[in-house]
C-alpha cells in the first residue's frame, strides 16, 4: 500500500509527522514544486519524499490536506479515480451550507472524485495534536471516520491503528459523521443523538461514554470539569475525556 499527501501546510505536515514517526513511507504534494518541499519534507524524516502533484497521485491512498476550495482542481489532475482511496481530511470553514447543495462536505467533495473510495477522517484534531505522539498515558488517541462507503473505511481504519490511533467509525456523513463536518461557521450538529453540548451536565460516566463529545467541549460530571478534547483510547473503551481539571 503507498501513501501520499496532497497539501503541506500545517496539516499536510502534521501527517507527514505521524507517518514518519512510524517509519511509513509517504510522499507529500502541494502547488509549490518539489524541490521546494525537499528541504522541509527531509527534515521531518527519511520516509517522506516530495514529489510532484501527478507523481503523488499515483499512490493507492491519497490524503487531502489543502484548502477545501482546491480539491476540485487535484481532482482534475487524474482522469480516473476508480481504486483509489481518498481521505478528506479538509474542513470546509466556512462555506455555507447552500454551496454545498445542502450536501455534507465530505459527500460534496466525492462527487469530484468519482470511482474513488472516499472517507472523512484527521480533519478534528488541530495540527500540534494531530503531529504530536497519539499514545497518551498508555492510551490511543481516537481519530474519527466516516463514510458512504462502507469499502471505504476499512482500509482508513487500519491506517489509522498503523499511525499508533484508535479509529472509531461513525457511520455516513449524515448520520454520525456529521458531528465532525463543518456546517458554514459551525462544528456538527447539535440536533443529533448523543451530541453534548458545551457545558453540558452528565450523571453517570456510563452516559458520558455513550456520549459523543465534540473538540472543544467541556462537560461536567459530579463537580468534576473534563476537556472532551482529544479522545483518548484507555482500557477498550472510548471516553470523551483526556484531561481533568
Amino acid at each position: 500500500m503507498s501513501y501520499a499527501i496532497v497539501g503541506f501546510g500545517k496539516i499536510g505536515q502534521a501527517l507527514a509527522h505521524a507517518f514518519a514517526r512510524k517509519n511509513i513511507n509517504v510522499t507529500v504534494a502541494s502547488r509549490r514544486p518539489p524541490e521546494a518541499l525537499a528541504p522541509e519534507a527531509r527534515a521531518i524524516g527519511p520516509t517522506v519524499l516530495a514529489k510532484s502533484l501527478r507523481d503523488a497521485l499515483e499512490a493507492d491512498t491519497i490524503i487531502l490536506a489543502i484548502p477545501f476550495g482546491e480539491h476540485r482542481e487535484v481532482a482534475k489532475a487524474l482522469p480516473r479515480w476508480k481504486g483509489k482511496t481518498v481521505i478528506d481530511a479538509m474542513n470546509s470553514f466556512p462555506v455555507p451550507p447552500e454551496e454545498l447543495d445542502g450536501l455534507p462536505s465530505s459527500a460534496f467533495v466525492a462527487k469530484s472524485f468519482t470511482g474513488a473510495k472516499l472517507a472523512k477522517g484527521f480533519n478534528h484534531l488541530v495540527a500540534a495534536i494531530l503531529a504530536a505522539d497519539p499514545i497518551v498515558e498508555g492510551g490511543h488517541r481516537v481519530v474519527f471516520l466516516s463514510s458512504d462507503d462502507e469499502d471505504a473505511v476499512a482500509p482508513v481504519a487500519e491506517l489509522a491503528k498503523q499511525l499508533g490511533f484508535a479509529p472509531v467509525k461513525l457511520g455516513k456523513f449524515n448520520e454520525g459523521g456529521a458531528l465532525v463536518h463543518a456546517r458554514g461557521k459551525t462544528w456538527g450538529a447539535a440536533d443529533l443523538p448523543g451530541f453534548v453540548q458545551e457545558g453540558a451536565v452528565i450523571e453517570t460516566m456510563s452516559a458520558l461514554r455513550k456520549s459523543v463529545i465534540l473538540r472543544f467541549s467541556k462537560i461536567t460530571n459530579k463537580g468534576k470539569t473534563y476537556e472532551s478534547y482529544p479522545w483518548t483510547k484507555i482500557g477498550g473503551k472510548d471516553r470523551g475525556y483526556h484531561r481533568r481539571k
